[in-house]
């Protein structure tokens, strides 16, 4: 390609800035021109994550946001929330498009950002004026191609939604759900802390924010946006699992006592059938994290429970990788995308087995 797009990558240091770089090196349409962070700087890529040394000479540096930009045609943004939506403001304008991995504008509410995020948004017009476009191409492909600013979904929200879409999408999702998810330690984040030490985290389980975690208002506005019910509720445990990647969501719900198996294999297969990373597992073995792991791939499949009294119980299951799938991987999805490439470049290799 003899103009390929110049990227730039705003807080690089961290576990998703690595799979970020690990996809977009060998993407041969992009010129990764620039990383910045806000720790390691001068040190080269490949010091920092290991992964990668050799295969690029770029180093961490520190600059304000606009300049980090400049010349660049999209920035990739992989820093926390609440200090992402004042960098996309210091860079609006600038012409440069936006795939942002943060929860700063997932949300279409700005109470539902405040009271799940502690803050007020610092620019909630932009939550609901569609400047950002939810970036999860199982429902959203053709919006995502069209926009120019993109709000990654999170990890946890990934695998609850696409578990449970192909019931939203077959109008059979209503009432409570019910979730437990377990997800790995890299979830939280490159710098340690005693919930994520080795020691601590190898042979534990533990839960955190029960019934409170912030991605509760995403997963429940993704599934009416794919067609549940504006009843729905959602009760969501996340558990703190011993394994470096990978999130495991089990899911349950009720649907009318007449709803059959074989009408539910059809709608996992009307929402999924044309999917290219979402593996549809049944006979007789369901999802699994080490299908999954390192890739972009998602495993999905669900148990129909017996009748009782008017209703029947779905437990719907899913896996995939919280690094790939469930950030950097999607996001790149996604870019593909919005650059009217294959949304498979760079993504398309399975993870590792075992």
């Amino acid at each position: 390609m003899a103009n390929k797009v110049k990227a730039v990558l705003i807080g690089g240091t961290g576990y998703g800035g690595a799979e970020i770089l690990r996809r977009l090196l060998f993407n041969p349409n992009v010129e990764v021109v620039r990383v910045t962070a806000v720790d390691n700087i001068g040190k080269k890529v490949g010091d920092v994550h290991f992964n990668l040394a050799g295969l690029t000479e770029l180093t961490f540096q520190e600059m304000p946001p606009a300049q980090a930009v400049a010349g660049a045609d999209v920035a990739f943004l992989a820093m926390p929330h609440k200090t992402t939506a004042k960098v996309v403001l210091d860079i609006l304008g600038t012409g440069v498009r936006i795939v942002d991995l943060s929860g700063d504008f997932r949300l279409r509410d700005a109470a539902a950002y405040a009271k799940y995020y502690g803050v007020d948004h610092p620019a909630p017009r932009m939550l609901t004026d569609g400047s950002f476009t939810y970036g999860m191409p199982e429902l959203n492909r053709e919006a995502i191609r069209e926009a120019r600013y993109i709000a990654s979904p999170g990890c946890f929200a990934t695998t609850i939604a696409l578990g449970l879409m192909p019931l939203a999408k077959a109008g059979l999702l209503t009432g409570p759900i019910h979730t437990v998810a377990a997800t790995g330690s890299s979830g939280s984040g490159a710098n340690p802390q005693i919930t994520t030490h080795h020691p601590l985290r190898a042979a534990n389980l533990r839960t955190y924010k029960p019934l409170e975690h912030q991605h509760i208002p995403e997963i429940l506005q993704t599934l009416r946006n794919a067609g549940g019910k504006e009843d729905m509720s959602l009760e969501f445990v996340p558990v703190s699992a011993p394994l470096p990647r990978g999130i495991f969501s089990t899911s349950f719900a009720e649907v009318p006592a007449s709803v059959t198996q074989e009408q539910l294999t059809a709608a996992w297969k009307t929402a999924y059938g044309n999917e290219p990373f979402i593996r549809i597992v049944g006979g007789g073995r369901q999802p699994e994290v080490v299908g999954v792991s390192g890739s972009n791939y998602v495993e999905v499949g669900f148990t129909l429970g017996p009748v009782t009294g008017n209703t029947r119980r779905v437990v719907c299951f899913s896996a995939l990788d919280n690094l790939v799938k469930g950030g950097a991987g999607q996001a790149i999805q996604s870019f593909n995308l919005m650059m009217g490439w294959d949304e498979r470049l760079t993504l398309a290799e399975p993870g590792l087995w075992p």
